[in-house]
């Protein structure tokens, strides 16, 4: 299992396990053993993956399945960002890969293939021992299978004819990472992310309602800030908000989480 060339050359590297529990924790346990910053883990299958909360994300082999360790990547305050790097990189290499496939991002860094949800990205950070800032970015995307009895619909890329695998995968998506990073200057550009994600978004200018801790918020979903939070017209004015779970109105069929679940 190889990193693309781009990545290479900025010092990442990959290996590659049958079988993990979470490629988050083998990451971050390997960050706490004092591996460097820029590992990928990948697996061919994941027995206890999760999502925002603890939520299980299904695992079956034949799905892409594969974390990257980051040390030190940004200040602590602007690591909730690098799940918005992770989003367009994500959807970039899809894009590369099967440029005719219906791909888009559903705020704030999960990837939609003809309004299901094909791909899920989770962030986790830690202090190391030696006092280090460690994120572990998540990757989980459907290839062939995707899960069923969901309050929203999934799909996986069989559904639009795209053959995919972790080995054909991980070069381009490891490379669009490496360069988004780039982009992002450790937190320092994020308004070129931003812009990024807005020219992929799904559902801009549409009725949507986000289910927060707090309660619903429904309207229009008119953009992402200068923080990445989502920004809904309401009957009340602007709303903005910073965590939710997100489903379009109208749209119940494609109705999807706004988190990796």
């Amino acid at each position: 299992m190889q990193v693309g060339p781009q990545a290479r050359a900025k010092g990442f590297r990959a290996i590659w396990c049958d079988s993990l529990a979470s490629t988050n924790d083998e990451a971050m346990a390997l960050a706490r053993a004092g591996e460097p910053s820029g590992l990928w883990v990948l697996a061919g299958e994941q027995t206890q993956g999760r999502g925002r909360q603890g939520r299980p994300w299904s695992s079956p082999r034949g799905n892409f399945h594969g974390s990257v360790l980051l040390v030190e990547p940004c200040a602590p305050r602007f690591a909730p960002q690098l799940g918005f790097v992770a989003g367009v990189s994500v959807l970039a290499a899809l894009r590369a890969l099967a440029p005719d496939a219906p791909f888009a991002l559903k705020w704030p860094n999960d990837v939609l293939c003809g309004g299901g949800k094909l791909a899920g990205v989770l962030i986790e950070g830690a202090t190391l021992p030696g006092g280090e800032f460690a994120c572990v970015i998540g990757f989980g995307v459907n290839c062939t299978a995707a899960p069923q009895g969901l309050p929203y619909r999934a799909t996986d890329l069989t559904e639009v004819g795209v053959t995919l695998t972790a080995a054909n995968f991980l070069p381009t998506l490891s490379d669009a990472l490496a360069q988004n990073l780039d982009v992002w200057r450790a937190g320092y550009q994020f308004s070129a992310i931003r812009s990024h994600w807005l020219s992929g978004a799904y559902g801009l200018g549409r009725p949507i309602e986000a289910r927060t801790h707090a309660g619903s918020v429904r309207g229009v979903f008119e953009t992402i800030d200068e923080h990445g939070r989502l920004v809904i017209s309401s009957a009340s004015g602007n709303v903005t908000v910073e965590a939710a779970d997100v489903f379009p109105l109208g749209d119940t069929a494609s109705a999807v989480s706004g988190t990796r679940t």
